[in-house]
């Protein structure tokens, strides 16, 4: 990126967003570097911040994946949903949305010959 010599700010089309915000790329992480990392919570007996910080991850990020862990662990809060169960519900609310709207497409249809029949 190239400063401009008064202000600093980048051209449009140099990284920035139309609000001036320098646009970042999301990261891919593999679930076994989330597992070793939440190992590393863990066992080294430093807090999730350092670790965080070695790692080039945010606290809060590996905050919620120990959070996680622990409850696929069964150590979580009572009624805490594990990853699986977070996947099966996901796909259920999808699955009942499209049930949703073929009931709603069957009631128009429904309406429409009953309608043509008179």
């Amino acid at each position: 990126m190239i400063l401009s010599r008064f202000g600093g700010h980048p051209k449009r089309g140099e990284n920035a967003s139309r609000s001036g915000h320098v646009e970042t790329e999301a990261k891919t992480i593999s679930p076994e570097f989330k597992a070793k990392a939440v190992q590393l919570v863990r066992t080294s007996g430093k807090t999730v911040a350092e670790i965080a910080r070695d790692l080039d991850l945010t606290p809060s990020a590996l905050g919620t994946w120990v959070k996680q862990a622990n409850i696929g662990a069964g150590r979580g809060a009572p009624g805490a949903l594990t990853t699986e169960e977070r996947k099966e519900l996901a796909r259920l609310r999808k699955e009942n949305k499209v049930l949703k709207e073929e009931r709603e497409i069957l009631k128009y249809a429904a309406a429409f010959f009953a309608k043509e029949k008179r």
